[in-house]
């Protein structure tokens, strides 16, 4: 991380970034940590709003967004927006705290059992062969690589659970099973209309090429190393900690944006009987999403929360894409205090 060249620099406790920025093995142990809070807090949101759900009212209007998302994967037994099977829901919320057991063991295990670095770890071996230098871009370019294959496997699982299990079909108000359409002129003309895509088989489509598309960057950064020199062009001198953090805060922030407005707008995928009606976009103070229906006790719908909560919190990504990126690229932010300083000091003589 930025160190404005101070060879002794300490952070507090709370930076957690620091703390594993040059220790592979803390590294691994944050991530294992952080899939074990997403895990716990999937698991017990969910059986909170099965707790709260009411079968009488509709299932957009109650403020959930748990619930609609496996309902739109076809669990719960879905039939016009309410849930027939809700055991099923039951059983998925608690494996995911089961897990989120597992993964916060395995977390301490790699905190409190294995070495802050696997680079300490003999050569050859197993935990050394997962041993990474920032600032190698050999090394990260394969660890990008592993982390587009299993992106595409996830797309491949979503598209073959949609082909075998179906997901929830608003036209009908039930689930079907639905075939991908691998039409790669309807995919290129969607990267333009893609907040009015109507069909599933459409939305299936997207994900098998994106799963194709992913798999063979996985492969290609995988096997393959930098092609060509590693030049200033390509970021030399940028590559570090600060700076992979950056454009991966770059990215979120992207998914997040469009998460929020497919969310406001879609109907489809986001069917009005599970997440409300569509939002319409205001501006006061900052752009937010606002019910174009009135509910009781002045409620929001689960469209309204979700499409607000992804718009601010890429807002944030954004911010710090570009607070670490200017730190990554040498900026030192101490020097507007020092600049406002000198201001306040500063003398004009006339000549």
């Amino acid at each position: 991380m930025q160190t404005y060249g101070n060879p002794n620099v300490t952070y507090a406790w709370y930076a957690g970034n620091s703390g594993v920025t040059n220790r592979s093995g803390r590294f691994i142990a944050s991530h294992i940590g952080h899939t074990g809070l997403i895990c716990f807090g999937a698991g017990a949101n969910t059986l909170f709003e099965l707790a709260r759900y009411n079968p009488s009212l509709p299932m957009g209007d109650q403020g959930l967004v748990m619930l609609p998302h496996l309902a739109t994967y076809g669990l719960g037994g879905c039939e016009n927006g309410v849930l027939t099977e809700p055991y099923t829901i039951t059983v998925v919320a608690v494996f995911h705290l089961i897990f989120s057991a597992v993964y916060a063991g395995g977390a301490m295990l790699h905190s409190f059992r294995y070495k802050e670095k696997l680079e300490d770890y003999p050569a050859g071996s197993r935990p050394n062969k997962f041993a990474f230098d920032w600032t190698d871009p050999n090394r990260l370019t394969s660890i990008l690589g592993h982390h587009l294959c299993f992106l595409a496997l996830g797309c491949v699982q979503f598209v073959e659970w949609a082909k075998y299990n179906g997901i929830y079909d608003p036209a009908i108000g039930s689930v079907r099973k639905v075939q991908y359409n691998l039409d790669l002129g309807a995919i290129w003309n969607h990267q333009i209309d893609w907040l009015s895509i109507s069909s599933l088989e459409d939305i299936m489509g997207g994900h098998a090429f994106l799963a194709f598309f992913m798999a063979a960057g996985a492969a290609f950064h995988i096997f393959t190393s930098n092609f060509g020199e590693y030049t200033e062009f390509k970021g030399k001198g940028l590559l570090g900690a600060e700076w992979v953090l950056s454009t991966s805060l770059a990215g979120a922030a992207y998914t997040a944006f469009v998460a929020a407005f497919w969310v406001s707008t879609n109907t489809t995928i986001y069917p009005t009987e599970l997440y409300g009606e569509v939002l319409k976009l205001k501006l006061e103070i900052a752009p937010y999403f606002l019910d174009t229906q009135t509910l009781a006790g002045d409620a929001h719908t689960g469209r309204a929360w979700l499409a607000n909560f992804h718009y601010y919190v890429g807002f944030f990504y954004l911010q710090g894409h570009l607070w670490h990126g200017l730190r990554a690229m040498g900026f030192d932010f101490k020097r507007i205090g020092k600049y406002f300083d000198n201001l306040e000091t500063s003398q004009i003589s006339a000549g």
